[in-house]
């Protein structure tokens, strides 16, 4: 995996954990690649703590670097690590727009009329993230401001995302907004046949159970029988074989908490290396499923320890701007998920041992109680989006 992908994958497994500690037995949805994007653009203007606090959390290491104040013009934007240069690579493989698929991540950066704003760093955040500043007037024209922003996440998510800054989550004294929104629609390589689709029930974790619109097909997909914790991995395609839906599955005796509770970089590598995953007739079985949830992420990013960034006295953004006091007011992120059987559609505004039993011939992946799923670019293995679904 290449620098980013995995600093992608360990930032969304620490996400995931918080998540998970403070929404327990509920759905989940992220995209950790959108935070992680967006965050990014906020480290080329952080200096000192604030940025050795940001790079940890990001899991950056030692290969990325702020904007110097001697980078004097966007020439020198190469100077600021390979992490930061990876991200226009990246986003130039996977943005893509077609008739079976659609696939983007988009950034604009509202900042108040009344700011200055280093010209080196609106010029580099251009270069490598794609995003230009929009000025605007929160302090005299803020439901305007608010509702701009809104029309403009709305229309890079196909309408998916909508009010994603709800009245009163920007005030008139903010001088700084960030908006990253990515959206993927997808369709199956294999599609499920509607009439298929069956009436079934839904093991919830608290033994209750209920109703759903189970999907069902039977094609060659590549399946995973992992040992300990007991688990089925499989992998569905997309069109084009570019991206795929991951899904972990507890069987036998395991339970979803027994999975996540050893879920980190090393297992879930593991667990989906192409040595385990291997290409069987299988009779698949999913609910079909929506989900739209939103966060606001200061307090779990905090808890990372990212902590200096959000407070006015401590925070050092001065690569963005000259002026004193500039912080990071909000994180806010909104996701949306339709898994159907056309394909998913999704927006968003993170020493064990491993046994493979012998497959049978023809094998069964019954999704009717929780699982886990990932929706990942397959060339650079990088996770776009992160679930798990424990009532749909």
């Amino acid at each position: 995996m290449s620098p980013l992908s995995t600093a992608n994958a360990e930032f969304c497994l620490d996400v995931f954990k918080e998540l998970n500690s403070n929404n327990v037995g509920e759905n989940i949805f992220f995209s950790p690649l959108s935070l992680l994007y967006a965050l990014s653009m906020v480290l080329l203007g952080a200096r000192r703590s604030s940025a050795e606090q940001m790079e940890k959390v990001l899991h950056f290491k030692h290969d990325v670097r702020s904007l110097k104040p001697e980078f004097k013009d966007s020439s020198k934007c190469s100077q600021t690590g390979r992490i930061h240069l990876e991200f226009g690579a990246l986003f130039s493989q996977i943005n893509q727009t077609g008739s079976n698929s659609t696939l983007g991540i988009a950034n604009r950066l509202y900042g108040t009329k009344e700011m200055a704003f280093h010209q080196k760093y609106l010029s580099c955040s251009e270069e490598l993230f794609g995003t230009r500043l929009q000025p605007v007037d929160f302090e005299h024209s803020l439901e305007e401001t608010r509702e701009t922003i809104n029309a403009w996440v709305e229309s890079k998510t196909y309408g998916k995302v909508k009010n994603l800054f709800a009245k009163g989550t920007i005030d008139s004294s903010s001088v700084m907004v960030l908006v990253n929104v990515i959206y993927f629609k997808g369709q199956w390589k294999n599609k499920f046949e509607e009439r298929e689709t069956i009436k079934a029930p839904f093991q919830l974790s608290d033994g209750k159970s209920v109703i759903v619109e189970m999907m069902h097909q039977t094609g060659m997909f590549k399946l995973a029988f992992i040992g300990e914790p007991q688990m089925q991995v499989l992998e569905l395609p997309y069109v084009n074989n570019r991206l795929s839906m991951v899904i972990l599955l507890p069987v036998g005796l395991a339970n979803l908490k027994q999975i996540e509770k050893q879920l980190n970089l090393k297992t879930f590598q593991k667990w989906t290396s192409s040595s385990n995953m291997v290409k069987r007739e299988v009779e698949v079985h999913i609910p079909r499923f929506r989900l739209e949830i939103k966060y606001e992420l200061n307090t779990l990013l905090r808890s990372l320890g990212m902590t200096d960034i959000f407070d006015q006295m401590k925070a050092d953004l001065s690569g963005i701007s000259p002026a004193k006091h500039l912080y990071l007011s909000k994180v806010i992120h909104k996701s949306y998920v339709d898994v159907n059987e056309e394909g998913t559609e999704a927006a968003a505004a993170t020493g064990d041992s491993v046994g493979v039993k012998r497959l049978p011939i023809r094998a069964q992946f019954m999704a009717n109680h929780p699982f886990l799923f990932f929706i990942r670019h397959i060339d650079t293995n990088t996770i776009l989006f992160c679930g798990r679904l424990t009532s749909p």
